[in-house]
């Protein structure tokens, strides 16, 4: 397993830890910005969500600089980035920042192209993640960021930064999923 393909691992292996963060309370307290309480492991857990976030940009850019693409890494990235991503959602609904319709969604998309991804493989076609279905997994992990930061520094100007990203996520999670099902429609319709 090359350096790109374990930082990968080492991402999905940051998602335990984020969710016992996030979730167990530790009693660390919690302090208060323009009538917000945030709990500290709110910040603790956002701190681990960035960093494991971060390394999805890390791998990618050694991957290539390096030539060290393989079938595994693009089997790896993507799922990396859908369990965190899907994990922290769930989080962000059990909190009660978010509806659980938008996690639904979302969450949906990635079975959906991960059901497409299987099927393509089965066809011995591995795809790596288009570039909407990047920019889609940034803006997710923008939104999720702000809302586990409780909108700081946002919410000194009064802008509610998180609710206007998330619908940015979810917009762009629609479109690049019908952007994926789109492209492989033939593969898709021959296998039916």
């Amino acid at each position: 397993m090359n350096l790109p393909n374990k930082i990968t691992v080492a991402r999905i292996c940051l998602i335990p830890f984020f969710l016992v963060v996030m979730l167990v309370d530790f009693g660390w307290g919690s302090f208060t910005i323009e009538s917000e309480v945030i709990p500290y492991t709110h910040l603790v857990g956002a701190a681990i969500f960035i960093i494991a976030s971060t390394t999805d940009w890390i791998d990618g850019h050694l991957a290539r600089k390096h030539n060290l693409v393989t079938n595994m890494g693009k089997f790896l990235d993507p799922l990396a980035d859908k369990l965190l991503v899907s994990s922290a959602l769930i989080v962000l609904v059990q909190l009660g920042d978010i509806s659980a319709w938008v996690a639904i969604v979302i969450i949906s998309r990635e079975f959906a192209v991960t059901g497409l991804r299987l099927l393509l493989a089965g066809g011995g076609e591995v795809v790596a993640a288009a570039t909407l279905g990047k920019i889609k997994t940034w803006i997710q992990i923008v939104a999720i960021s702000a809302y586990l930061l409780h909108d700081i520094p946002f919410i000194f100007i009064g802008i509610p930064f998180a609710n206007i990203a998330m619908w940015g996520a979810v917009i762009m999670t629609i479109w690049s999923g019908w952007d994926y099902f789109a492209k492989n429609k033939d593969i898709l319709l021959s296998s039916m």
